[in-house]
């Protein structure tokens, strides 16, 4: 899947992107950012389960002055799951004072999961800014242990991690899509301790 949207001058583009469930997925959501001060987004959650790949990302093209792009990419994988990030930032030489930040976290639940990043940032001339972070970070057995001791079960503890390592980015979706996905992401790690 390919989605794009054109932001003309003051205007902005904002995908909320979701990625659950599929055996494979490969979706890059992307802006145009057409006209001055124009801005574009992408916030991105995906969640990797046993025999499934997730292969996601963003595309965010300058084409104006003045232009921000921001992406926040998370991803989770389970079992033997893979989260893959391909992202593409580009700002001609012409261009003047367009920004750029681009985050991507990766969350492994055990030592058969993968996660992998490719960020393709390409920017040219004086006065452009771009920022680039990327972690990866495992659940930690203490963590998981002291959950446990305070009366949840091993599943109740991972899904309460999980939905930690998501929450500042479902903080930013719409109530109904945020209580629906923290559903999915119980759903989805339910099977997968033990």
């Amino acid at each position: 899947v390919t989605k794009r949207g054109i932001a003309h001058e003051d205007a902005q583009v904002k995908w909320i992107d979701c990625n659950i469930g599929s055996r494979l997925t490969m979706k890059y959501p992307g802006v145009i950012m057409k006209g001055r001060k124009a801005r574009g987004e992408v916030l991105s959650i995906a969640l990797a389960n046993d025999g499934q790949h997730q292969d996601t990302g963003a595309k965010m093209i300058h084409a104006a002055d003045e232009t921000t792009s921001n992406i926040i990419s998370k991803s989770i994988s389970i079992g033997k799951g893979r989260a893959t990030y391909r992202g593409l930032v580009h700002v001609p030489k012409h261009l003047k004072n367009c920004k750029n930040n681009t985050e991507c976290d990766a969350l492994l639940i055990n030592s058969t999961s993968r996660t992998d990043t490719y960020p393709a940032i390409t920017v040219r001339g004086t006065g452009n800014a771009c920022q680039h972070e990327a972690s990866v970070s495992q659940i930690s057995a203490e963590q998981i242990f002291y959950m446990q001791q305070r009366g949840l079960t091993e599943a109740q503890a991972m899904s309460l991690s999980v939905n930690g390592f998501v929450n500042d980015l479902v903080r930013q979706f719409p109530m109904e899509y945020s209580v629906e996905l923290k559903r999915l992401i119980d759903l989805e790690m339910e099977g997968s301790v033990g």
